[in-house]
């Protein structure tokens, strides 16, 4: 057995966390506020800006995954992401580990309806893909350098059991299991690629134990073929049972809102990806690691299933 070591209790991480731990590895998951322990898995509570908490959270390891998210921020991602970018890369060098990290797809900007594949070029369109963009040289830099071995696996929009951060949320849910529209701030009829939580875990528990020649790239994380969000909701919705109404949020509300939600501030720069097309080729990955997603059919039943028990507690 050896140790994996993730970094974040959020959506993503207890997710991997639970699948490193059922595929016999031990697991410490770290997280800077208190969680219950996932079954068989160590819980530390620790904050990744402090360097020594850091350092003493990877040790023993043998891997490292980072699937922390501070707030949506502009500002936020200014203070924070290069701090833990420095501090897992000295943990990562000093446990002699691999790093595997959680990214989205921001630093490439606005594709024009083009697929995204690994050698797409980073072009932000956005300030929030700017700060991708430099954080995203300061890995495979210090891949080059020695440093660490480091390899980024992309993700687009999540959706799923634990999806608590996502578009399909809270207000999302509770309008829908109430037998009302979903609303939703997005143009709901282009392609988009959304990534299924458990597709996301089961990718990077891939690349934690990948061949070294895996190392120093990115990968774009398995997903199912793109579809509109409206194709989306309806499966969902067939999984409920009933037909499930779309409302577009207009944009005289949406303008409005924005004046008291800071959310919707920082989503606005990011609606491009929602105006085209916007998919991802997964296909390098798949014939790489022998590697498929769940269909959309089965993936949308169990987010369902999960919604209905989870949101009946809130």
């Amino acid at each position: 057995m050896t140790r994996h070591v993730v970094f974040g209790a959020g959506q993503v991480g207890t997710t991997l966390a639970e699948r490193l731990a059922a595929g016999g590895h031990t697991v410490r998951l770290v997280s800077r506020s208190s969680h219950p322990a996932p079954n068989g898995v160590e819980m530390l509570r620790a904050d990744v800006t402090d360097r020594t908490a850091c350092l003493d959270a990877a040790r023993d390891a043998a891997v490292l995954y980072h699937c922390m998210n501070p707030d949506y921020s502009v500002a936020v991602w200014n203070a924070t992401l290069p701090v833990w970018q420095q501090n897992l890369l000295a943990a990562a060098k000093h446990a002699g580990a691999r790093l595997v990290v959680l990214e989205n797809i921001y630093a490439f900007g606005d594709l024009g309806g083009r697929p995204l594949t690994e050698s797409t070029p980073r072009h932000p369109r956005s300030r929030k893909g700017e700060i991708r963009a430099r954080l995203a040289e300061g890995w495979y830099g210090a891949h080059a350098r020695g440093d660490a071995r480091v390899v980024l696996g992309h993700g687009s929009d999540f959706f799923g059991p634990r999806g608590t951060q996502t578009f399909f949320e809270e207000r999302f849910w509770t309008r829908v299991l109430a037998g009302k529209s979903a609303q939703v701030l997005v143009p709901p009829d282009q392609p988009h690629t959304y990534h299924y939580i458990p597709d996301v875990a089961a990718g990077l528990a891939t690349l934690g134990t990948a061949p070294d020649d895996a190392y120093g790239i990115g990968w774009m994380l398995p997903c199912a073929p793109a579809v509109t969000t409206r194709e989306l909701i309806a499966l969902m919705g067939k999984h409920l049972g009933r037909e499930v109404k779309v409302d577009v949020l207009p944009t005289i509300v949406r303008q409005g809102l924005k004046l008291f939600i800071p959310l919707l501030r920082e989503f606005e720069e990011m609606r491009y990806q929602w105006d085209a097309p916007f998919i991802v080729d997964d296909s390098r990955f798949r014939a790489r690691f022998d590697s498929a997603p769940m269909p959309l059919d089965r993936a949308t039943a169990e987010t369902v299933d999960w919604a209905r028990t989870y949101y009946s507690k809130v």
